[in-house]
């Protein structure tokens, strides 16, 4: 997808079920607007909504309904795929439980006792199917994989040096890490990314990383992206 550039875009990083600091969040980029009131603005959230964290149902929630004062995108990343995919294979569980699965099962009020002993994991995904919201469904099916946004390209993960923008495949998307890092190439974009948590953002001439490890940190950071370069907003 690809959308006209706005006078600012807000880009948020992994927030992890820390719903405390989505809402900061909210309130910084609402105070950034009312003082200095662009023409217009979008805001993208560059997915990892669930795990780790204790509040994924409530993050959930909470960007369903778009909470922003400005138009909203929201990416998918390498958590919510493997959220959808316990749904459709219970035996994803194995994994998952180990990566923050079970805090977002036990945010839906879904018994993960039997999760933690290695067994259950058919009945947790018939449970977690049963207590999911219709709302949280659609939010999760509609989540894009990228977006082009002027001379930015914002996914989650990040991009496979040498091969178009426009012919990523979606598990590079979602997943790529050290060989996306360690390149120095010109993407042809800007690569605005997370998901590979860093003590402070990294603002590169060929991308940029925003993931500074919420759910452990207690840091969400924002980038906001002008004619005139980038800035930071952080929720702690």
């Amino acid at each position: 997808m690809t959308a006209r550039m706005p006078k600012r875009l807000y880009v948020i990083g992994d927030i992890h079920g820390r719903a405390d600091l989505l809402e900061r969040m909210i309130a910084l980029i609402t105070r950034d607007i009312e003082i200095a009131p662009p023409d217009d603005c979008l805001t993208v959230t560059l997915g990892d909504y669930v795990d780790r964290g204790p509040h994924s149902r409530q993050v959930i929630e909470c960007l369903a309904r778009n909470p922003f004062p400005t138009a909203f995108v929201a990416l998918k990343g390498n958590h919510e795929a493997m959220l959808e995919e316990f749904i459709a294979d219970p035996s994803v569980g194995r994994i998952w439980r180990n990566v923050g699965g079970l805090e977002t099962l036990h945010s839906y009020g879904v018994d993960v006792a039997a999760m933690m002993r290695g067994q259950g994991y058919e009945e947790a995904s018939k449970a977690f199917r049963a207590l999911l919201p219709q709302d949280h469904v659609k939010f999760l099916d509609e989540l894009r994989m990228s977006l082009t946004v002027g001379r930015y390209f914002l996914c989650h993960a990040g991009v496979r040096p040498g091969t178009p923008l426009a012919k990523q495949r979606p598990d590079d998307l979602l997943w790529i890490r050290d060989e996306f890092l360690a390149s120095d190439v010109d993407f042809g974009k800007i690569v605005v990314h997370g998901h590979s948590p860093v003590r402070e953002p990294e603002i590169r001439p060929n991308r940029i990383n925003i993931d500074t490890g919420a759910f452990m940190t207690g840091r969400l950071t924002c980038a906001v992206l002008e004619t005139d370069g980038c800035r930071l907003l952080t929720a702690s």
